[in-house]
């Protein structure tokens, strides 16, 4: 039976499959003294009761009872540790850039002009200020799709960015900036080519003024309901607006660019414990290849890197990096402070059949999707970022949520690591779809771009892996189409809104 130990200093394994008992771990010299499931952590060496177990070089947690070489360590058998102090992070001005140097340092998008990110698809994107415009805008849209679309064929898609925000909400509210900013840079997205679309109901607290500039705030991109004349009124004024917006979309036309033009994100949902050995390091090696070239790369997801987040100070290039790090952070801890729970909140009933016992040791997978070269910056959630290279995006790590914000901040293209299997994809942008072994690719097999399970059964490596997974941002950036895309998978648009609902 093979078994994967990361770090020379490990006391325990992970079995690739499921294992029987008797069955002897090859290369560690530990025969199993009970069955183990596929993922799931073995013991290498005598661990005592409140002695460490440790995977990824980490402590994860403090074993409850004495365990012999050979038994199943699983997640009841941990006291999880505490996490870092935000107190003591210091920029450690660390990170590698690879040594190697890809062929391919351009891609096919559409620019939207200087100081903007490239748009990766070309699509109408028609905002709205408040959920109560959902009903009209969907039957606009499918108006839309039938009968004015096919006459614009340069135009991919037509989107309804509808979202449960708007009113019904404490506007004024201190976090409510994180909502607010959230439609607004979603209604600018480098996709819909500067090309305005805003529909608003009239009497909602989330005002025009709030969404869109001064300049732009005029009869050529809003509409207003509560100023139609009846449901047909609203249906055809979008129509006709929109039509208009078609028409200049419809002139784009993709150009070759500089990777500086290129905004991409990574998130993981489903993850198991292989997610850290061989999905999200290879997305991490194609992070880092595209940084080294000028792109901008988001990494997110607050509560899974919270006990990680010293290896991110690190890699920091100043104190003022750490410090933005330290107050999103921070500010997330409140947060869940607030609701009277913590980081282990997190973790799900799949993540720890798949094997992660504790948010510590899903923490120390899901970073490994920001690769190993430097922090360039630090964001807030759905900030627009203005360095480039690799930045921390302060996210909830929630999938529909984490998506939908790194959005806002202008990704064009987003990489989605799975180990238990989630169809979650974005209508905005393609999303590729990751996963971590050849099982879960079997059973689905047209769902996932690329199956990284090789690096598990040993026959690849990151580098080969993280290549194919580099070049494939560039080509769907460039306009080839995902698998979520050509099956027409997407989820609903969930904003991030931590303010309070009245």
């Amino acid at each position: 039976m093979r078994a994967i130990k990361i770090n020379k200093s490990d006391n325990v394994a992970v079995v690739i499959a499921n294992a029987s008992k008797g069955e002897c771990l090859e290369g560690l010299n530990v025969t199993l003294l009970e069955d183990v499931p596929q993922g799931h952590k073995v013991a290498l060496v005598p661990i005592k009761k409140g002695e460490a177990c440790i995977r990824y070089g980490v402590v994860l947690g403090f074993l409850t009872e004495d365990v012999e070489p050979g038994r199943w360590i699983n997640e009841h058998m941990l006291k999880i540790a505490p996490s870092p102090q935000l107190s003591e992070l210091k920029a450690g001005h660390e990170g590698v850039i690879p040594d190697y140097d890809p062929e391919r340092k351009t891609w096919m998008g559409y620019d939207n002009g200087p100081g903007k990110f490239a748009g990766t698809r070309n699509i109408l994107g028609i905002s709205t200020t408040v959920q109560c415009c959902a009903g009209p805008l969907r039957a606009a849209v499918d108006r839309i799709r039938r009968t004015i679309l096919p006459k614009y064929p340069n135009v991919d898609e037509v989107s309804a960015l509808i979202h449960p925000y708007g009113c019904g909400v404490a506007i004024n509210a201190p976090d409510a900036v994180i909502p607010i900013r959230s439609v607004k840079n979603l209604t600018h997205h480098p996709n819909f080519g500067n090309e305005i679309m805003l529909v608003s109901l009239g009497c909602e607290k989330l005002q025009i003024s709030q969404v869109l500039e001064p300049d732009e705030i005029n009869s050529d991109n809003v509409i207003v309901l509560q100023e139609c004349d009846g449901f047909k009124g609203m249906i055809d004024s979008i129509c006709e607006m929109a039509e208009k917006k078609l028409k200049k979309l419809n002139e784009r036309k993709r150009v070759e660019l500089p990777l500086s033009k290129l905004c991409v994100g990574t998130q993981c949902g489903g993850s198991d414990a292989f997610s850290g050995l061989s999905a999200n390091p290879s997305i991490g090696y194609a992070f880092d290849l595209l940084s080294k070239g000028g792109a901008t790369c988001l990494f997110s997801e607050v509560t899974e890197v919270r006990d990680a987040v010293y290896i991110i100070a690190n890699r920091c290039q100043d104190d003022e990096t750490v410090e933005k790090l330290k107050k999103e952070i921070g500010w997330y801890d409140r947060y869940l402070a607030k609701g009277e729970v913590d980081r282990a909140a997190n973790t799900t009933p799949g993540n720890k059949k798949g094997g992660l016992s504790n948010i510590i040791e899903k923490s120390m997978g899901s970073i490994a999707k920001s690769g190993n070269g430097p922090i360039a910056d630090v964001i807030g959630p759905a900030e627009i970022p203005t360095k480039p290279g690799t930045v921390f995006a302060a996210t909830p790590a929630s999938d529909i949520v984490c998506g939908p914000t790194q959005l806002a901040s202008g990704i064009g293209l987003q990489v989605f690591s799975t180990g238990r299997g989630t169809p979650y994809s974005l209508k905005e942008i393609p999303v590729i779809k990751l996963c971590t072994r050849h099982d879960i690719r079997k059973q689905w097999p047209d769902i996932f771009d690329i199956d990284t399970g090789d690096i598990i059964t040993g026959e690849g490596n990151f580098h080969d892996v993280g290549l194919q997974v580099y070049n494939l941002i560039l080509d769907v950036a460039s306009g080839k189409k995902s698998c979520a895309e050509e099956l027409g998978i997407y989820n609903d648009l969930i904003i991030d809104n931590p303010a309070p609902i009245t």
